[in-house]
């Protein structure tokens, strides 16, 4: 094919954009608010597209437009399209970013990210990161922030979100109670007051044994880990929270299974902004293990 017969074929750019938000709205007016045009140009853009391609994209009704089956075929493409066009000029042109905001709960900066971060800022030299630590999950949605990193199940009204972690449970505690203790279950337990699932869900899960006596209850999980370290009990560990833990000795896994909840530590941002590098460099870093 030659590139005339290439660039007769391929429709202008404009014409695309405005099927894409006609498309997606369901509503020509509404489009033609989101990109500041009239209804007038939005619906003539539309027809021009369709005589380029020879097919109707929409069927006009009194009371708005729906999608032909053409036209639901087509929109993903040129979503899709657009989509990989606004990530590469971002790529190419965007100002590099000096200063970025997370919120997040105090024990997810303190054993999530903190581990991490060394690698991050080494990457992106002169980068301000600013955090804004949140103590209850309902804040988050008054936290001023560029990114919110939460757990839970990443289905956060008008927020996307990547995973990180997939939540991960196992028992586990210090060194030194394993070796004062030949029946770990005997022992004092160390628990976690709030949403996440606890000793009993790890027991029905697993078909393991609970333990016998409860010990400490705590309200954040820096204190548990804390108290852990203290050889004050066995607690239930989440993996991701712990891998530093684990990884330098100061708590030891118990010779119990594991078990993966629905739940998991996500990247998250608002839907409107479209994600660039740095974010995805940010989700891989923070997404990484640690050896």
């Amino acid at each position: 094919m030659t590139d005339k017969r290439r660039e007769q074929e391929l429709s202008p750019l404009e014409w695309l954009r405005v099927f894409e938000a006609a498309g997606r709205s369901g509503n020509f007016t509404a489009a033609a608010h989101s990109l500041g045009l009239t209804q007038a140009a939005v619906s003539q853009r539309i027809r021009n597209l369709e005589h380029r391609l020879g097919k109707d994209l929409f069927k006009r009704k009194p009371r708005g437009v729906e999608l032909t089956l053409d036209g639901e075929a087509y929109l993903p493409h040129v979503q899709s399209a657009l989509a990989a066009l606004a990530r590469s000029t971002a790529d190419l042109f965007s100002p590099a970013v000096s200063e970025i905001t997370i919120a997040a709960m105090p024990s997810h900066i303190e054993l999530l990210v903190l581990p991490r971060l060394k690698p991050f800022l080494a990457n992106h030299p002169g980068l301000r990161v600013t955090f804004v630590s949140v103590y209850r999950q309902r804040d988050f949605d008054d936290a001023k922030a560029d990114f919110h990193l939460r757990y839970g199940l990443g289905n956060w009204p008008g927020r996307r979100a990547d995973l990180l972690h997939q939540e991960l449970l196992a028992p586990a505690a210090a060194p030194s109670l394993l070796q004062a203790e030949d029946n770990w279950r005997k022992g004092p337990i160390i628990e976690l007051s709030g949403p996440r699932s606890g000793w009993r869900a790890w027991s029905a899960a697993t078909g393991s044994p609970a333990p016998l006596r409860s010990g400490l209850h705590f309200d954040s999980f820096d204190l548990v880990l804390n108290a852990a370290f203290e050889g004050l009990g066995a607690i239930l560990a989440s993996l991701p929270l712990c891998e530093a833990a684990l990884a330098t000795g100061r708590l030891a896994r118990l010779p119990e299974p594991q078990v993966a909840m629905d739940e998991g530590y996500w990247l998250s941002w608002p839907v409107e902004r479209q994600p660039l590098p740095i974010h995805r460099d940010l989700a891989a870093w923070l997404g990484a293990g640690l050896t």
